[in-house]
């Protein structure tokens, strides 16, 4: 077998047996060049990243663009036909505090159909986020829901009600825009504690509209400091077909201080925040999922 056909196959052979796609969101927490250099924390968001088929970073602190670079080739180094690729928004942010989303994904899994920087000039309701969403509108051969939008978001603490309420706009020129269907929500909302009290639930559009499914509830701990116990990091979800694709039971945070068995100043010197997930799951586990049901009903019709 000539060795492009044999690649050919291991790929087919690893697709297959995934069977889900694992997107996933961080807050690395001030990445800029100080943690560039620290090895053993470089090492850390590596493994993180590797887990992922798709992972948004937030909290880029690069003036010179040589975080992503790096992270690629440190991917990509390593690996065994699977290559990373980057998409990563300007510097966003208010005065002279700049931010950047980053979106590092595998090229055979997922490719990147269009993005685009959410304009934040509603008339009467201008300059609400403190750092725009960097939209991202996916596609892949390998999931049941084929085209996905991601849309994420790291709020300001103070003014996270109001920016959280307003995804709820940018969902409705996002859908007007490209046309799609399917949505995801996420990054660091610092939707918990007292950033976002039980009475302001009411005023948040994402949550009062019960077309948005939300996957990481309000009892979630996403921090790693053990003092704490905040659900600041989310992951929303609009469009029925991707809602039906989530892999059961998949979505969570992941804890890394205890996979990878570092003390916990040694997960803060990574970041403050765990990072969330979720699956989705293949064409092919989607159809048995169907027919699993549709057994069960026709089952059930015979009992009855």
């Amino acid at each position: 077998m000539s060795p492009p056909l044999a690649s050919l196959l291991l790929l087919v052979l690893a697709i297959n047996s995934t069977l889900a796609l694992r997107i996933c969101s961080f807050n690395v927490r001030s990445f800029g060049e100080s943690k560039k250099e620290n090895q053993n924390v470089m090492d850390v968001i590596v493994k993180v990243i590797k887990r992922c088929d798709i992972i948004l970073l937030m909290e880029i602190k690069d003036s010179y663009n040589t975080i992503c670079p790096l992270l690629k080739n440190r991917l990509n180094g390593y690996s065994r036909g699977t290559t990373y690729n980057y998409i990563i928004s300007s510097r966003l942010g208010r005065k002279t505090y700049k931010e950047q989303y980053a979106f590092l994904y595998k090229e055979k899994l997922v490719s990147v159909k269009e993005s685009y920087l959410y304009h934040d000039y509603q008339a009467g309701d201008a300059d609400v986020f403190s750092r725009e969403p960097f939209v991202v509108w996916f596609q892949s051969p390998y999931t049941a829901v084929k085209d996905f939008v991601i849309i994420p978001l790291h709020t300001t603490p103070e003014t996270s009600v109001k920016e959280i309420d307003e995804l709820a706009d940018v969902y409705m020129e996002m859908k007007h825009r490209w046309k799609a269907e399917n949505f995801i929500f996420m990054g660091d909302f610092n939707a918990g504690c007292t950033y976002v009290p039980k009475k302001a639930w009411k005023s948040i559009r994402l949550r009062t509209d019960h077309r948005f499914t939300w996957l990481i509830g309000d009892q979630e701990d996403t921090t790693v400091k053990k003092s704490t116990n905040c659900a600041y990091d989310r992951i929303v979800l609009r469009g029925q077909e991707i809602v039906s694709s989530v892999v059961p039971k998949s979505n969570g945070t992941f804890d890394f201080q205890k996979a990878y068995g570092l003390t916990e100043q040694e997960a803060l010197d990574v970041s403050d925040h765990f990072p969330v997930e979720f699956r989705l799951r293949s064409p092919r586990a989607f159809a048995n999922s169907k027919k699993s049901v549709s057994l069960r009903k026709k089952n059930k019709a015979r009992r009855s």
